[in-house]
């Protein structure tokens, strides 16, 4: 999200400027003397983020979302741990400066980290890169090979080693992730038992745990000017140690591609840029991270379908909060079609 778009402030979702600024003050040496300015990050559909400016200096705070949140879900302490934890050992994960659970400053705990500069790519490319199949090719490339080397990390030498379980790892997510739903429903959806009986019943047998990120999708990445390599990535609230397998079938779940049906492509607006020619598919992707990770991938189908449950239970979340008047950003209002067609889109990859 760094070097994204940021904005003003959304009404509703300002901070104290004087307290954050005497907060920084006291507690991140490299910020210098000088008026903090506070603009947000337009992208992001769960936890609010904002870029604070002092001078030359740039920095980024992210804090939950208003209203009630899930239980343990948006927890900024952990999500700060990771980063301190995983930077040394995996570059592209940006350095933290401090935590605070302290809620009388910007009315939540909050987390502050360095701001990088680069390039994040969505729905197109900047206007001064000449797009080129090779240039879609070298970035799906090094999509796969970051993916590698993070699921590579000797998780031990982290805190996710005192932070984790992973025995039983995609028992407890299909388990968790139904339940999610279960809190957050709002309308009935057509075939979710069917789908949530699948996915209880056929649990595949895990493969050795790696750190995931478990949001790994192209505009949590950040790329340098020439796209020679990826210099970010960010969003890392739901990092965990568990099954790789887990973690490549999400990434596969915001993969759109050039033949998706409209179900799949309804209601994201414009596509992203994998659709593009030269640009791998999920198939040449999930290939590529085998030969390079030298995992079978023959029970991919089965987390791909999790996946889509489960980015179909995130939208419902955040579906729910809009509809209980919890936020008043717009964005929200259609997630409800999100949902449905997420589950029906696992349902045929289910069915395979």
């Amino acid at each position: 999200m760094e070097n994204a778009t940021t904005i003003d402030v959304r009404s509703g979702e300002g901070l104290n400027k004087e307290k954050l600024q005497y907060f920084i003050r006291e507690h991140i040496p490299e910020a210098p003397e000088g008026e903090l300015r506070i603009r947000q990050f337009s992208a992001g559909h769960s936890n609010l983020t904002y870029l604070l400016q002092i001078n030359e200096w740039e920095a980024v705070l992210r804090r939950p979302p208003l209203g009630p949140v899930a239980p343990k879900a948006h927890d900024m302490e952990r999500e700060y741990q990771i980063l301190s934890s995983l930077h040394p050992y995996f570059k592209p994960a940006p350095k933290s400066y401090v935590f605070s659970k302290d809620k009388e400053i910007v009315g939540s705990p909050f987390f502050i980290m360095e701001r990088r500069n680069g390039i994040v790519l969505d729905t197109e490319f900047p206007t001064d890169t000449v797009y080129t199949p090779e240039l879609g090719r070298k970035i799906s490339e090094l999509l796969v090979e970051q993916l590698v080397s993070l699921h590579q990390v000797d998780y031990k030498k982290t805190k996710l080693v005192d932070m984790v379980k992973p025995e039983g790892f995609m028992e407890r997510q299909v388990a968790g992730w139904i339940g999610r739903y279960e809190r957050a429903k709002t309308d009935d959806v057509k075939d979710l038992d069917e789908l949530t009986e699948y996915l209880q019943r056929n649990v595949p047998e895990s493969a050795e745990p790696t750190i995931i990120h478990y949001d790994y999708k192209l505009n949590n990445a950040m790329f340098s000017e020439d796209y020679s390599e990826m210099t970010g990535l960010f969003d890392w609230e739901m990092t965990t140690v568990g099954d790789p397998l887990a973690d490549v079938g999400a990434a596969m779940s915001y993969w759109i591609q050039a033949d998706d049906p409209e179900m799949l492509k309804k209601g994201l607006g414009k596509p992203p840029v994998t659709v593009m020619e030269g640009f791998f598919t999920r198939d040449e992707f999930i290939e590529r991270y085998a030969e390079k990770s030298g995992r079978d991938v023959s029970s991919i189908d089965y987390y791909l379908t999790f996946a889509y449950f489960k980015l179909a239970v995130i939208c419902q979340q955040i579906y729910y909060r809009y509809k209980k008047g919890q936020t008043q950003d717009r964005r929200f209002a259609h997630f409800n079609v999100f949902v449905e067609n997420l589950i029906q889109y696992a349902l045929i990859s289910a069915r395979k």
